[in-house]
């Protein structure tokens, strides 16, 4: 009777002390070298089975550190925003505040909101022009962030002249008590903003645009 590998592999696993009593096979055992194609022992191949996984290992260790120090440095520009924004005295100043972050700490160069509210501030800029209906209902939509090379025509046109040159794109709602809005980041970058990517980052961010807004609306 033939054994099929799967039963082989089975008997091994369960009798791992059979090589203790049968030393001399696993003296005679030769496989072929990974690379090479040559014969080596079995010995030898396992040892050339650890460096690999120990070689694979040390890859997923520095992903795994490399991730870290990513997220650690975005949580400190977050942190950062979150300190100038609490500061800011005025409206103003927040917008500026965040649009200068974006740009300069999260290398974002064209970013837009549009917030609709109650109350009018003060200082009416032009993130309180008026959207359509459409794009409220879009908002009203979006429980997360969306992104990916389309946007309506409306929101491109928010962009002027760089608008038409833009080919990705992240909207993320603007939700806080009674104010409601839409933050567009925006990418000459193709594959900056899509449609896979993570979103928590873009969350926080809208998170903190919408809070700071509403202070002062």
């Amino acid at each position: 009777m033939t054994l099929t590998s799967e039963q082989i592999s089975e008997f091994l696993t369960l009798n791992p002390d059979y090589f203790l009593g049968n030393p001399e096979i696993l003296a005679d055992i030769t496989v072929p070298h990974p690379f090479s194609g040559q014969a080596i022992s079995l010995g030898e191949r396992q040892v050339i089975a650890l460096r690999e996984k120990a070689r694979d290992q040390d890859l997923k260790l520095r992903d795994f550190i490399r991730f870290a120090e990513e997220n650690d440095a975005i949580g400190d520009k977050l942190h950062k925003l979150s300190l100038a924004l609490m500061r800011a005295k005025t409206l103003e100043v927040a917008l500026q505040s965040f649009y200068l972050s974006l740009s300069e700490s999260f290398a974002v160069p064209h970013a837009v909101m549009r917030i609709w509210t109650d109350h009018a501030p003060e200082v009416p800029g032009p993130e309180f022009s008026g959207v359509s209906v459409d794009i409220q209902v879009l908002v009203e939509g979006l429980n997360q962030p969306q992104c990916g090379p389309d946007v309506p025509e409306e929101v491109r046109g928010w962009f002027g002249e760089v608008g038409a040159h833009q080919k990705s794109f992240a909207l993320a709602p603007l939700k806080e008590g009674r104010l409601n809005g839409l933050m567009v980041l925006a990418s000459e970058d193709g594959r900056r903003f899509y449609p896979e990517m993570g979103t928590l980052y873009l969350t926080w961010l809208s998170d903190l645009a919408a809070a700071a807004c509403a202070r002062f609306v």
